[in-house]
């Protein structure tokens, strides 16, 4: 071998990784955080969804007018079902903004 073969085969072994323990120990360090589950809040508080209270019902929208989801609002399926049927019913007769302009 000449001394620019043996020259390249260092660089090359320079790239690899060295070591499986520090590959692991990385992965450890990237793990997401703990974040606390979200509760539905008409099952945990007893509340009654209703299309006539507008107010209550916009802090399940975005300022654009569309529905959250379930991600994010923390609601259960049953009343996130409910909850999307009287946002509509609320658009429907002008309570609520189909779109914000």
């Amino acid at each position: 071998m000449s001394d620019s073969e043996v020259h390249t085969a260092e660089k090359a072994s320079e790239t690899l990784p060295r070591d499986s323990e520090e590959q692991r120990g990385n992965a450890r360090e990237k793990r997401k955080p703990f974040y606390r589950k979200k509760v539905c809040r008409f099952c945990t508080q007893k509340l009654k969804m209703n299309y006539k209270e507008p107010d209550a019902l916009r802090r399940f929208t975005t300022e654009s007018g569309k529905i959250l989801p379930r991600r994010i609002t923390g609601t259960c399926a049953k009343h996130q079902r409910g909850l999307t049927l009287e946002i509509k019913r609320a658009r429907a007769i002008c309570l609520l903004p189909f779109v914000a302009n």
